[in-house]
């Protein structure tokens, strides 16, 4: 009995510093976290995207929703001809949320998050273009001009509103009061 009570004894302190050390390790992270006074991006510099991003209370937030290509051409005959390739797309809504940014006095250097949605192209074997959608990003993201590389989520979808539609996107700003 006394053996049972000293390995219940000994369990429950180990058990309680382990407790106790793992939630001092996460409270330093958070800690962290709490104090940065600017976006602050993180991840491995070889990447394109940012694994993870702070933004501080002191910054607003504005988040676009599912933004769509614009249409190039209302007589076309093709998806391509009336909206282009999913890299093409990309660009066109790329270039439309550049836009609406500087409406607001912001810029893409402002965005930390984008959320994009493909759906399969029947030009690439009915698969989703995925490099199509990269190379876009590439050419607004880490760059000379914009070296912000956002946080990403690319995500596989069957279909969006508008079967000609390859590609939308969300994206989620934040800029200085």
């Amino acid at each position: 009995m006394k053996k049972s009570i000293k390995m219940m004894t000994a369990s429950a302190v180990v058990g309680a510093s382990l407790m106790a050390g793992f939630s001092f390790a996460s409270a330093g992270t958070e800690k962290t976290a709490i104090h940065l006074k600017e976006v602050t991006f993180f991840g491995s510099p070889t990447s394109s995207i940012s694994n993870s991003v702070v933004v501080p209370r002191n910054y607003n937030q504005l988040m676009f929703s599912g933004t769509v290509p614009p249409l190039l051409n209302k007589d076309g005959k093709t998806v391509y001809e009336r909206y282009g390739d999913t890299e093409t797309q990309a660009i066109g809504i790329l270039n439309n949320l550049k836009a609406q940014l500087e409406e607001k006095g912001l810029s893409l250097s402002d965005v930390t998050y984008l959320r994009v949605y493909l759906t399969p192209d029947s030009n690439k074997g009915n698969k989703q273009d995925y490099q199509g959608w990269f190379n876009a990003y590439a050419k607004f993201f880490n760059t000379k001009e914009n070296p912000v590389k956002t946080a990403r989520s690319t995500v596989g979808v069957d279909s969006l509103v508008n079967s000609d539609w390859l590609i939308e996107i969300e994206a989620f700003v934040a800029y200085k009061k």
